[in-house]
């Protein structure tokens, strides 16, 4: 990847060292640290709403009866079967917004509601006003993995966002969704979590979490 980056040619020009080491410490962070902010706010959500967690494990309990008995490992087969779990997982990056905005630059004057942008200024679209704005989504303050197609904006309207938008849509954003969704896959079946201090305060900034880092009791099941 350093050599990629090496190589690479933005309008001409090679890149720094310094904007190779800028870039390499995103993919550390956008590869380790969004996982897992992610995985868990799903894990407190499920928490939060039993009805749901029964769901969900329901959902990966039916995988394995499934599974053929040669097989004893997950696969990308099953994972595509989640369809349950894919809508907790979207609709928590919905509620979470663990990325608190986007980066953008206006390329011409951009002239929108009556306002104009100049060519040139920077631009911060802030994500959580476009998913708790109830123009977008019924209740959004309400976790809701069911939500109908209807209430869930489309997209590509630009409606849903936890993984940026346009030409700079985050490369790695099914690669997250499959790691999430194996590690809730083994979660849900053979863990139970307990948090310590479930009514903690939550920080936004920069990442939306609980103040506590989720401090919580992790409980073995038994294996039948």
């Amino acid at each position: 990847m350093v050599d990629l980056l090496m190589e690479t040619e933005e309008d001409g020009k090679k890149l720094s060292s310094q904007e190779i080491v800028d870039l390499i410490i995103i993919y550390l962070l956008a590869g380790h640290e969004s996982f897992a902010h992610a995985s868990t706010w799903v894990l407190i959500n499920l928490l939060e709403h039993p009805q749901y967690y029964q769901i969900a494990k329901e959902e990966q309990e039916e995988i394995v009866k499934k599974r053929v008995s040669t097989e004893d490992a997950l696969n990308l087969a099953e994972i595509k079967e989640m369809e349950y779990l894919s809508k907790v997982i979207d609709e928590t990056l919905r509620v979470a917004n663990l990325s608190f905005t986007l980066f953008r630059e206006a390329k011409t004057d951009v002239h929108m509601n009556g306002y104009t942008i100049p060519k040139g200024w920077k631009v911060l679209p802030w994500i959580r006003s476009v998913h708790m704005d109830s123009q977008n989504y019924k209740n959004p303050n309400v976790f809701n993995p069911s939500r109908c197609k209807e209430d869930n904006p489309s997209k590509g309207a630009g409606m849903y966002m936890p993984f940026g938008a346009g030409s700079r849509l985050c490369p790695g954003m099914n690669l997250a969704k499959i790691e999430i969704c194996i590690f809730l896959h083994y979660f849900l079946l053979h863990y139970k979590l307990e948090r310590l201090n479930p009514n903690g305060k939550v920080t936004y900034i920069p990442v939306t979490r609980p103040s506590d880092n989720c401090i919580a009791r992790i409980q073995k099941l038994s294996s039948t």
